[in-house]
């Protein structure tokens, strides 16, 4: 089966279109747009042969990866502070009982958090507990008051 410029753009926009559902990775548009330019080749008679079709998109996607998603990242400023390290102090609940040192469930801000309990006594189900520090996506808490 010979692939022909059209399948190549389908291809292409797909993926694009991947990308613009996806959540802001930006891996997979560099894909598409190689698909696109393959497509352009095609259609013109420069890239002909299936081979040739696959190895100029394989060698695209990942140049262009490499060169281009670092300087569009920091251009669309995507790299910036981690937003959760601003949970540090907030107040939430205790989902399930947490024993000290153990890990469990948290809910703030209205979404369910990984985190483990620091402090010297248990948490128990509903009990208000404060975020003392951030560790990846796990909440490090004790009990709301303990360091009064």
């Amino acid at each position: 089966m010979a692939i022909v410029w059209w399948h190549w753009l389908a291809l292409g926009l797909i993926l694009i279109a991947l990308e613009l559902a996806a959540s802001g990775g930006f891996y997979i548009i560099f894909f598409g747009i190689a698909a696109v330019t393959i497509s352009a080749l095609v259609m013109f008679g420069i890239a002909e042969a299936m081979w040739v079709q696959l190895a100029l998109f394989s060698v695209l996607s990942v140049v262009s990866l490499q060169l281009f998603r670092g300087p569009l990242m920091r251009m669309l400023n995507v790299q910036g502070p981690d937003t959760v390290d601003t949970l540090i102090g907030e107040t939430g609940t205790a989902q399930q009982d947490i024993p000290s040192g153990e890990i469990g469930r948290v809910e703030l801000r209205g979404s369910s958090w990984s985190a483990r309990n620091k402090g010297a006594s248990a948490l128990t189900t509903g009990q208000r507990c404060v975020v003392i520090r951030v560790d990846r996506l796990m909440l490090i808490v004790e009990a709301e008051g303990a360091r009064s």
